[in-house]
């Protein structure tokens, strides 16, 4: 039997706006897009210019300084444009779909049959090593240093996520394949970490099941509480999401970008299970599945806690299984806001009375910040939602700092943004903790290599 880890430290927030079990297939969009911010420390060199034609697999950038990790078209058609910003930076690669979705044939071969450098040489090749990422630093694993072990977290853990085990249904030869692709890339071991709820069952590799509240399902809480990552050690990590891009690959020998996605929030007529290509544009994701309302609305490519903002003719990121609308919040005007007894509104602490019906009632939050920034105030709020055994206060005031020493000590090399996402939502503070954690991480990465 698997092992179970149960965590109490962690906060489940009671959001409006989870998906029911059913699925719909989205309409084919007309523009996709590649997005270099969407892999994080990534120089891209363009590869292709407007008007070229492209089959899905075809290579739309590299990165420029290891030019052997590609980034690929999810689709077949015309390149559309290459759209700049300041200083040249390129803000994303449109490629408008020819409806055809021909692919690149990479070949089908025996997976057993390959060895761990052979199936890199495919992945790379397939614009699917970007989807793995390392630690220490959270960004695209370097494909020259071999991990210590490989980590994939089956659940997802945060406001309003997909649940996986509904989403693998019918597609568990894909994972197993993926998995069995991951095994030969690591001398250590494959660890899937998966919910108490909701558990999966592969075959060779090590099975961990975890029960407690949000973030348990994060990857960087998962590798704590199994394998600690030491000063000098690396580890991959992957969400089960890619994991089925990588089986996908293996099992037709063609690039399969096609995600089911949940589109969740207040906001949705209907929160349900949508399937989708990455990169495709919103509008073709939500159609009419978005309320009607006379206020502002936030479009979050993700989920709330670590989600990316985009513009509602924006674009499904590559990193995420998961739509999310809810209200902007900046046509509120509350008289004596903070004073009132605060019946419908959620609080963490005891601030308001909802603490008395419990935790069951589902609210509707929007993006408010609810005060301003502020010095930090060492109170323990970080500790009571972190099931890590750091000091969350103590590693940010060394992070602002820059303190090496202390950042090494404190646990640096074993965190992601991600998981101080929940941190930044209790801290009375108001600091940018997810940012401090990624300028953190950049500046000792450039300063170790």
């Amino acid at each position: 039997m698997a092992n179970v880890i149960k965590l109490k430290k962690g906060l489940d927030i009671p959001l409006e706006g989870k998906p029911v079990r059913e699925v719909a297939d989205a309409p084919k969009s007309e523009y996709y897009a590649l997005i270099p911010d969407d892999f994080h420390g990534v120089v891209p060199k363009v590869a292709v210019k407007a008007g070229d034609h492209v089959d899905a697999g075809t290579p739309l950038m590299y990165d420029k300084n290891r030019p052997e990790v590609k980034f690929v078209s999810p689709v077949s058609g015309e390149v559309f444009a290459v759209n700049r910003g300041e200083r040249r930076k390129v803000l994303d690669i449109t490629v408008k779909s020819d409806g055809n979705q021909t692919s690149v044939d990479f070949g089908k071969f025996e997976l057993s049959e390959l060895s761990g450098g052979q199936v890199k040489e495919f992945l790379l090749n397939a614009g699917l090593f970007p989807f793995i990422k390392q630690r220490p630093y959270d960004v695209i694993a370097n494909p020259e240093i071999p991990p210590r072990d490989i980590f994939v977290s089956a659940w997802d853990s945060a406001p309003l996520a997909p649940d996986f085990s509904f989403v693998l249904k019918g597609e568990e030869n894909n994972f197993q394949t993926g998995l069995n692709a991951l095994k030969k890339l690591t001398s250590g071991k494959v660890y899937v970490g998966t919910s108490v709820n909701n558990p999966i069952n592969m075959v060779g590799v090590e099975t961990v099941i975890f029960d407690g509240p949000h973030p348990a399902g994060n990857v960087g809480v998962q590798i704590q509480h199994i394998a600690p990552v030491n000063k000098g050690e690396v580890v991959w990590t992957l969400s089960a999401f890619d994991v089925l891009l990588i089986g996908r690959f293996f099992n037709s020998g063609k690039a399969d970008f096609s995600r089911m996605i949940a589109v969740t929030g207040s906001e949705i007529v209907k929160p349900m299970y949508i399937r989708t290509v990455l990169g495709a544009r919103l509008d073709s994701i939500l159609g009419n599945n978005v309320k009607k309302s006379n206020y502002n609305q936030r479009f979050i490519s993700g989920n709330v806690l670590t989600g990316t903002k985009v513009d509602p003719m924006g674009y499904l990121r590559a990193p995420h299984s998961q739509l999310t609308v809810i209200p902007e919040g900046d046509d509120c005007n509350e008289l004596f806001g903070w004073a009132t007894p605060g019946f419908d509104k959620y609080s963490v602490s005891h601030s308001y009375f909802t603490w008395l019906f419990g935790r069951k009632k589902d609210y509707v939050l929007d993006a408010r910040l609810h005060g301003g920034e502020r010095a930090i105030i060492m109170s323990g709020e970080y500790d009571k939602v972190l099931p890590m055994d750091i000091l969350p206060e103590f590693l940010i005031k060394a992070t602002i700092a820059f303190d090496i020493d202390k950042m090494e000590s404190l646990g640096i090399y074993e965190i992601a943004p991600e998981d101080f996402a929940l941190c930044e939502f209790v801290d009375t503070s108001k600091l940018e903790l997810q940012k401090i954690i990624r300028n953190g991480l950049d500046l000792l990465m450039k300063e170790m290599n």
